[in-house]
């Protein structure tokens, strides 16, 4: 469990709109999402690197899929 619980409702705009697509996307908001929401600056450098690394195209994005998919069973990543 973090020990920064992050916000649950409202926050900025740029919050609510990661809020929205979060859900759209996984289907809830994860814990990293409402910590990085604490502070705009780094909510959007969270979401241009997400951006990025969505964008990449030198790898098929199966094998991305597949990689992050190991990486988070190694490290115990709870979703």
């Amino acid at each position: 469990m973090a020990r920064i619980e992050g916000v649950t409702r409202g926050g900025s705009l740029m919050a609510r709109i990661a809020f929205f697509l979060t859900k759209r996307k996984i289907g809830r908001v994860v814990k990293p999402v409402r910590i990085y929401a604490l502070h705009s600056k780094m909510l959007r450098g969270y979401a241009l690197m997400e951006l990025a690394q969505e964008g990449a195209r030198r790898v098929p994005a199966d094998l991305k899929m597949l990689a992050q998919v190991r990486v988070a069973t190694r490290i115990g990543c709870p979703f």
